[in-house]
């Protein structure tokens, strides 16, 4: 029996390496769910597609691997579409795979079920590109190329539409996935006018971004073969350590570290497009010496133009500019950076508000009791703001905060998504008690599958960050205040297990105890607590 197209599609995905897709089946999608019935990937149901998107974001990003949602058209890619914009922000291989209305209908207006008028204008301008199959030809060349994409580009998502009458076709052919192309090479001209600049600086700067999570042991042997400093993003935290004696973290949102940033006479950026949101100010002190490493050629001369750019894979990049330097001495280029690190470090503890103080007694203790390799997948709150130079990441991909698109409610669900792409190591939530309302239907999913996550959530009574800007804008607070439920009490009704951590050791046992569980465990942490103070 000939296989349809909603069938063949799964299939191929098989062959691409792809394990788990998360979605919500629909009458759009019955014949891809006929390709999924056969098992050869994993289905994982979420509660909703914004939970779907975000699940395979959190996948994606933890692992590095392409993350793939399944969700039906029309209202399925609209919930899914806030999740795709994360993963648009923060450079996240994630397929969002959609069926679509019968070809017949596009642009009629008809008030067909689940119809948009033009559903890949929705989401292309949130995707690397968004296509809709009109052929079962189509679909093995459209999956191809977002594979293409995710393996040898900036890694962006990818929506593909395949209308049903199109699903429900029959395939004459077995497809096969198609060889991927690599990602680019350095030219060697610009990696020796980038080797010069370094050579020559008195007080180099590397800042690391997300691009450059698969570089770390070359950008390691670098930094410490040139005595830089070392500032990331926040999707660049671990890839040089944040505890080591060079690195201020993902800390440009301190004014204590963009005045070390000023001080630089060549400044390298790794994978990051020096980002407003990790920083907040609206331009950052960079020098006229500044070399750019991007996989994006349009990352060169943007709004930081590059005195010398290089359009390469981070890693190959680095590597061949290490060939060049193995001549150099450290002491040759060190100015004291390491006591101007201290120093700045210094200064960011002594400047700390008291919420900030909680937090890091918060982040510290964490610190202390987890793995090395443990994940962190941090929702939008103030904790996780801090914790972008406060939490000690050692590794790559071990701290997330998606601060691009700044969508509250991402972390439980890329929690989930994380999990599942890293059994075998620990995965914390960590959320404020509004964001964690965003989502939070999809704790069921969690306890649904087991998953022995910890969801700490960070309690202060709402939406805090918006109250105090308020306030510190005279303001009166509005909005800001709404009830919250009995997160112990909904835990429990949700298949989870619920405490509060009113002390250190409290924390300590819930958060050990949580990694060995049989199902996710909410753990409320309230501010205004004694240990925290």
């Amino acid at each position: 029996m000939q296989a349809t197209v909603g069938e063949a599609a799964i299939g191929l995905l098989a062959e691409y390496g792809v394990e788990t897709v998360f979605g919500i089946p629909g009458v759009h999608t019955l014949e891809m769910y006929r390709g999924l019935a056969s098992g050869a990937i994993r289905h994982v149901q979420a509660r909703n597609e914004q939970g779907a998107g975000f699940m395979a974001d959190g996948y994606a990003r933890a692992s590095g691997r392409p993350g793939v949602a399944v969700v039906i058209s029309g209202p399925g890619v609209t919930n899914a579409l806030t999740a795709i914009g994360q993963a648009w922000a923060d450079s996240v291989p994630v397929l969002l795979l959609s069926a679509e209305t019968a070809t017949h209908t596009h642009g009629k207006g008809w008030g067909a079920l689940h119809e948009i008028p033009d559903q890949p204008a929705v989401t292309s301008p949130l995707t690397a590109f968004s296509a809709r199959a009109g052929s079962p030809d189509e679909v093995p060349r459209l999956i191809h190329r977002a594979f293409s994409v995710f393996a040898s580009e900036r890694p962006r998502p990818v929506h593909i539409s395949i209308p049903i009458d199109v699903q429900a076709q029959a395939v004459e052919s077995e497809w096969s996935p198609e060889e991927l192309p690599s990602p680019p090479s350095p030219d060697d001209d610009e990696i020796n006018r980038a080797v010069q600049l370094l050579v020559a600086a008195k007080r180099p700067l590397v800042m690391i971004g997300g691009g450059a999570t698969g570089a770390a042991t070359p950008i390691r042997e670098l930094v410490a073969t040139l005595g830089a400093s070392v500032i990331a993003s926040a999707a660049g935290k671990g890839v040089v350590p944040d505890d080591s004696p060079v690195s201020l973290s993902a800390g440009t949102i301190r004014l204590e570290v963009r005045d070390h940033l000023e001080k630089a006479d060549v400044v390298m950026a790794i994978g990051t497009e020096l980002a407003e949101t990790d920083s907040f100010v609206e331009r950052l002190p960079l020098p006229d010496n500044l070399i750019r490493v991007d996989i994006d050629p349009s990352k060169i001369g943007d709004y930081y133009p590059a005195a010398v750019g290089i359009v390469a894979d981070a890693a190959l990049a680095i590597e061949a500019m290490n060939e060049r330097l193995v001549d150099v001495s450290p002491a040759a280029n060190r100015s004291d950076l390491e006591a101007d690190v201290a120093t700045a470090r210094e200064e960011i503890s002594a400047n700390l508000d008291l919420s900030q103080q909680r937090h890091v007694r918060l982040l510290r203790h964490l610190r202390e009791i987890v793995a090395e390799d443990a994940v962190v997948m941090g929702d939008i709150c103030q904790v996780v703001y801090t914790g972008a130079f406060a939490y000690d990441a050692r590794l790559p991909r071990t701290w997330h905060y998606p601060a691009g698109f700044c969508t509250l409610g991402c972390g439980l669900p890329d929690a989930i998504g994380a999990k599942l792409a890293l059994p075998d190591r620990d995965v914390i939530c960590l959320v404020g008690d509004g964001g964690v309302m965003f989502t939070i239907q999809e704790l069921m999913t969690a306890s649904e599958l087991g998953l022995p996550i910890p969801v700490i959530v960070w309690d202060n009574d709402g939406y805090k960050q918006i109250r105090d800007d308020m306030r510190a804008s005279g303001i009166p607070p509005i909005g800001v205040d709404g009830l919250s439920p009995d997160f112990i009490a909904m835990a429990q009704a949700m298949g989870a297990y619920g405490v509060r951590a009113s002390s250190k050791d409290e924390l300590t046992g819930a958060v050990l105890g949580a990694f060995g569980s049989d199902r996710p465990t909410v753990i409320t942490v309230r501010e205004g607590e004694g240990w925290l103070s």
